[in-house]
């Protein structure tokens, strides 16, 4: 029977300051354009929070019953690992859903943007259906496009426009930016376990890339979201300053995923730090849109 931390530790926090970069960054850039909301953020801030551990939970249930989590360099899994029965672990990822649906249409009432269910419902069924299913597509290589669509898209230009009911150029640089970054972390996790994906037939895009151009890509995918900002120099000017932490943190993850060909657990902390570079992304753009 699975214990408190077996479940802790299967709803793998680390993911979680990713999750809300984009609430940050959606949230200060409505209150730039002065229909910032406290309430609407905390609600969007909910849902990812909620949607984000259901596919945690939701990747867990499916990739243990297909047997790709057997052979792992990560932690072991609750249904991999026998440590919880799947139907349970796949009651846990409904239930986040769920959740994460109710948060939403309390949002979608306050706001009156009705139409957002649609894109709640697509968000849910893409989540249960990346490694879900007869056919999921994050085996086919298609991961980092939910990611880039739900994870950065909709996320930050979702909350921009429940809060302020309308969505600027500059809500769509910086979801693309916080998106990429959010592939970034999918990438280094997909990286890690090319060996054992390779094996299970998950054909990811790190595993269609190869281990060289995949990390290269990475290189691409936190480095492009800093030449990005750059586009906000007019509007916000100094208070871009406020990205240095994540400019810092980019370079340390840079050096590190090269550094000694760097395979399996030794990639444990730039996954980790991944995460925390999205984070001070998020965090200190939404900062300097809600000071500038």
């Amino acid at each position: 029977m699975a214990t408190v931390n077996d479940w802790i530790e299967g709803a793998r926090l680390r993911t979680l300051p990713a999750s809300v970069a984009p609430v940050l960054a959606g949230t200060g850039i409505a209150f730039w354009m002065g229909h910032g909301s406290v309430v609407r953020g905390l609600l969007a801030a909910a849902v990812a929070l909620a949607f984000q551990v259901g596919v945690n939970f939701s990747n867990d249930y499916s990739d243990g019953i297909r047997g790709t989590d057997d052979v792992r360099t990560g932690p072991p899994r609750l249904t991999g690992g026998g440590k919880a029965k799947p139907s349970t672990v796949k009651r846990a990822a409904f239930a986040c859903f769920g959740i994460g649906c109710l948060a939403g249409l309390w949002l979608v009432a306050l706001a009156g943007a009705w139409w957002m269910i649609l894109a709640g419902g697509l968000a849910v069924v893409a989540a249960w259906y990346y490694t879900g299913g007869r056919h999921p597509y994050g085996y086919m290589g298609l991961g980092e496009v939910f990611v880039f669509v739900f994870f950065g898209l909709l996320a930050t230009v979702g909350t921009t426009y429940t809060q302020a009911l309308h969505v600027t150029w500059h809500a769509w640089v910086s979801a693309i930016a916080i998106g990429l970054i959010a592939c970034a972390l999918l990438m280094v996790n997909n990286i890690r376990d090319i060996p054992t994906d390779s094996v299970a037939g998950k054909n990811t895009l790190a595993v269609r890339l190869g281990e060289l151009p995949a990390r290269l890509t990475y290189d691409a995918m936190i480095t492009l979201p800093l030449i990005m900002a750059l586009a906000f120099i007019p509007e916000l000017g100094w208070w871009l300053a406020l990205l240095l932490p994540a400019a810092g943190l980019a370079i340390h993850n840079l050096l590190r995923i090269h550094a000694h060909h760097a395979t399996g657990k030794a990639l444990i902390p730039v996954l980790r730090d991944t995460g925390f570079l999205e984070l001070a992304y998020g965090a200190g753009l939404g900062l300097a849109f809600a000071l500038g």
